[in-house]
């Protein structure tokens, strides 16, 4: 098999430019920017501010063990929702039109122990170009003890992942911090990307950030928080579960349910969709009547919209959908959505059990 994709050129090749002239339009006609807006402001001084606040109680503050956990619990939902909100926006360059504003905001992903140059390749080019297809989108890379993608190799613990993969997504930020990011920056190639290469800046940025964050949640609490050394560690451990978790579903949700495909390509690297139909069809919204649900998640229930516009900022997701839904309609092309969160659990479930299982994982009808 090729280890260069390349997406059909037939198909549907007027969907997209349908769909980019109606989105341009939407803009256009309200007069209003595709970056942040007034919401997108308030949310990056709600969630830094929070974020802040509780740090700065956690370490200053004279608190009982139990409200130091709270604190520790909270700061690891405000990492995710920084994360999710302000950090992948950033990185994405679409919070901002000036280029040294989303430079800066970007740099919120490595405070909170990530690397923002590394998720850019990750993330921005690899994710996005090759989205769910085994081999290359790192996001669904195989990992330990989980079956999240039909084509991987299929073992006898994976017949009960469905019970305990929650409990295990609740580890991936920790890994990220202590492992990931030094595996991925010197490993040679990512996905297709030939990933030998990096600015010397990155190299420094990626140790010294890396530093910083473990002597601000690490050094900084076992010196001025009040409590044995195994209760701040057992807290640092909380705040990265429950930022784990948070961030994981998010991701499963809108890439790992029953209504996603995961393409294979032929053996000349051929993918049978064009690459806007691929993200359509591999691609995922969840509660798109939940305001609540998009003000905390970055608005990645919007996953759909996200994978085709990622320089539109997510505030802008949910009208925008309207469009993509009925162009795609129109052009009989499936729009995958769960009306409810709820819904895409259930449906995160259902498929995690049969991956867990020798029965074949039928791609959904296009």
């Amino acid at each position: 098999m090729s280890s260069k994709i390349r997406f059909a050129k037939t198909g549907d090749p007027d969907f997209y430019s349908t769909l980019n002239k109606r989105v341009d339009e939407y803009f256009t006609d309200n007069k209003l920017s595709k970056n942040a807006n007034w919401v997108m402001v308030f949310k990056t001084f709600f969630y830094l501010g929070i974020f802040t606040a509780a740090y700065l109680l956690l370490i200053l503050g004279t608190n009982s063990i139990a409200m130091q956990f709270i604190l520790w619990i909270v700061i690891g939902f405000f990492t995710a929702f920084i994360g999710l909100n302000i950090s992948h926006d950033a990185i994405h360059g679409s919070l901002s039109r000036h280029k040294r504003i989303n430079k800066i905001l970007s740099y919120t992903f490595n405070i909170i122990g990530a690397n923002a140059y590394l998720w850019g390749i990750m993330h921005n080019i690899v994710h996005h170009t090759y989205t769910n297809i085994e081999g290359h989108d790192e996001d669904i890379e195989s990992v330990p003890l989980l079956r999240i993608c039909p084509h991987q190799k299929l073992m006898k613990i994976h017949r009960h992942q469905y019970w305990y993969a929650f409990l295990f997504y609740g580890f991936g930020s920790l890994t990220w911090v202590f492992i990931k990011d030094y595996v991925k920056f010197f490993k040679k190639k990512i996905g297709n990307y030939e990933n030998k290469k990096h600015p010397p800046i990155e190299y420094f940025n990626l140790f010294f950030f890396k530093a910083v964050y473990y002597t601000i949640f690490l050094v900084l609490p076992l010196i001025f928080i009040q409590a044995a050394w195994w209760q701040i560690l057992l807290g640092f451990f909380a705040l990265h579960f429950f930022e784990g978790i948070t961030m994981a579903v998010i991701f499963m949700l809108a890439h790992v349910v029953e209504e996603t495909n995961f393409p294979l390509p032929n053996e000349k690297g051929n993918i049978e969709n064009s690459w806007a139909v691929h993200q359509l069809y591999t691609t995922a919204d969840f509660g798109r009547e939940n305001n609540v649900l998009s003000f905390f998640c970055g608005g990645l229930n919007f996953q759909v919209e996200h994978h085709l516009y990622p320089r539109i900022c997510h505030v802008h997701y949910k009208p925008i959908s309207n469009i993509v839904k009925r162009t795609a309609e129109e052009y009989n092309l499936r729009y995958n959505s769960n009306h409810s969160f709820r819904g895409a659990i259930r449906s995160h479930i259902r498929l995690l059990k049969r991956l867990g299982r020798k029965e074949l994982v039928t791609v959904p009808a296009a």
